[in-house]
């Protein structure tokens, strides 16, 4: 028998592209990107397949190729309908990385690499004036990282996640920084790391360590931190606590991150059930099968107006089950959500008005 030729590129995740390039399935349904441009070539199907004809030598590297990968928000939803699990989300996160290496990734992550010690810059300064206003300490036995989402766009959700942070576990060590999870996503996973390493170092000796934003909670997972909804949903407790929303209707979105990628449903929606005197209202898929918001994994600069599309077709069928708000614990939801129209609270913003009404 003649032996199996090595893959120029992925040859550690043979396994995951030679299952999905054989699988008669497309599992178009079950992608936000498939769903929004009706394309083969962007089924999970067609991404690994595409990205396995040119690891195998079948095709040489090209932009074409490379913009495949990039054609994932990294939700997950794929490997929850496939009997084998396969890891679509990170194998294409892998090849972003080789074609960034072969200088082919798209000019929207590109830009994100190149902006990224700018951005830390002025994501110093927004933590700066935070720990002021929350009487930030070093040595605090509680470390709060927000995410850069809320620190540099979402200024009122990042004050009540740090509010709410304080009143329910006292004095809080403000991370500075970034987790790393939007240079990976861009490209630079080595770069990605040292971020990741930082942030830790910041935690050290910390007893708590909290993650408020859904992708810093995923990128984290191993180094101790929970995120912000689990750990607020046990403080709160048997707290006795009012609706301070009223009769508003209040519809949970689950991230995908949170839910598919740490398993966290149950809490959000506890803390939202306090919140209304009207239980909480759902999407027609959700908890595992929960679509994308089209937000995740740089989606919103390498292929705008699929996200745009996504994410008016989630606020589209909030609509058509009755409207009212939709709660999620996702920076980068928000903003899309907020962006095509819809009316949104970040649960932060719930916990903060629960606890410090």
């Amino acid at each position: 028998m003649r032996p199996r030729r090595k893959l120029t590129m992925l040859e550690d995740r043979r396994a995951a592209l030679e299952t999905c390039a054989f699988c008669p399935k497309l599992s178009r349904s079950a992608c936000p990107i498939s769903d929004a441009e009706a394309l083969e070539t962007v089924t999970p199907w067609g991404k690994m397949s595409g990205t396995y004809d040119v690891a195998r030598g079948a095709a040489p590297p090209s932009r074409e190729h490379a913009a495949l990968p990039w054609a994932c928000t990294h939700c997950f939803a794929c490997r929850e309908i496939c009997e084998h699990r396969t890891p679509v989300a990170e194998t294409l996160n892998r090849a972003r990385a080789e074609y960034t290496r072969l200088g082919l990734a798209p000019a929207g992550a590109t830009i994100v690499r190149h902006a990224h010690r700018r951005r830390l810059a002025r994501l110093d300064e927004r933590i700066g004036a935070l720990r002021v206003s929350i009487g930030h300490r070093d040595d605090a036995p509680t470390a709060v990282v927000l995410g850069c989402e809320y620190a540099l766009h979402l200024p009122e959700e990042a004050l009540d996640a740090v509010r709410a942070a304080a009143a329910l576990f006292g004095p809080i060590r403000l991370l500075s920084g970034c987790c790393g999870q939007p240079l990976d996503a861009a490209g630079d996973p080595g770069r990605a790391r040292e971020l990741e390493e930082a942030m830790v170092a910041g935690a050290r000796g910390a007893g708590r360590r909290i993650a408020v934003d859904s992708g810093c909670a995923y990128r984290l997972r191993s180094r101790g931190f929970v995120p912000f909804a689990e750990a607020a949903s046990a403080a709160l407790g048997k707290r006795s606590t009012e609706p301070v929303f009223g009769d508003r209707v209040l519809r949970y979105h689950d991230p995908c991150l949170l839910g598919r990628g740490l398993g966290c449903y149950d809490a959000p929606r506890r803390i939202v059930s306090r919140a209304s005197t009207r239980a909480v209202q759902e999407f027609t898929y959700r908890r595992e099968r929960a679509r994308c918001s089209g937000a995740g994994a740089l989606l919103p600069v390498t292929r705008p107006a699929t996200a745009e599309a996504i994410a008016r077709r989630r606020v589209s069928e909030h609509e058509a089950l009755g409207g009212g708000s939709i709660v999620t614990a996702c920076g980068a939801s928000v903003r899309r959500f907020r962006a095509v129209g819809a009316e949104v609270i970040d649960l932060s913003s719930v916990v903060r008005r629960l606890v410090l009404p």
